[in-house]
């Protein structure tokens, strides 16, 4: 039986692991080593849990159907996704590309700001070459106050060691 929303074809269908072909699985195509993990992988889990008496021997049993009604879950809701997808109209789908797309530009700084050698971004200095009330000095020009930014005397020269020049 094929269906119209199937994702592996008729032929592939017959390789398919038995786990993928007994769950009816369309969307998640899981390998072989994968669907072993589901499997026997959940059967041992269990195995080891109730030999550790953390768990009944019911475990034995319930965690590998568990195990395959959450693979199964992940199908269904995978094929509500592409059904989903594929009712958008491609003009929408456009203009959400166009969205998506990075912008790539210059930001323009203003002539007043100045980097300062020591990387912090500089904020200028108030009118009249005044420094923030809460500033205390550092050597070479700069300012900073209480919170650790720093500000640029712009008559000053402004370095990291008061011997560079």
């Amino acid at each position: 039986m094929t269906r119209a929303w199937s994702t592996v074809a008729t032929d592939e269908e017959r390789y398919r692991p038995l786990y993928a072909r007994v769950l009816g699985l369309r969307f998640v195509n899981p390998g072989g080593v994968l669907c072993f993990l589901f499997f026997e992988g959940a059967v041992a889990l269990a195995v080891l849990l109730a030999l550790a008496e953390l768990v009944s021997w019911w475990a034995v049993v319930v965690l590998p159907i568990a195990v395959a009604a959450m693979v199964k879950l992940n199908d269904v809701v995978a094929e509500m996704v592409v059904r989903t997808a594929a009712q958008v109209p491609e003009q929408e789908r456009d203009r959400f590309r166009r969205q998506m797309e990075p912008v790539i530009g210059r930001a323009r700084v203003p002539a007043t700001a100045r980097a300062l050698p020591g990387g912090a971004a500089s904020l200028g200095s108030l009118p009249g070459g005044a420094a923030p009330p809460s500033a205390r000095a550092l050597p070479g020009g700069a300012t900073t106050d209480s919170r650790g930014v720093r500000y640029h005397h712009p008559r000053r020269a402004t370095f990291d060691r008061p011997n560079e020049q």
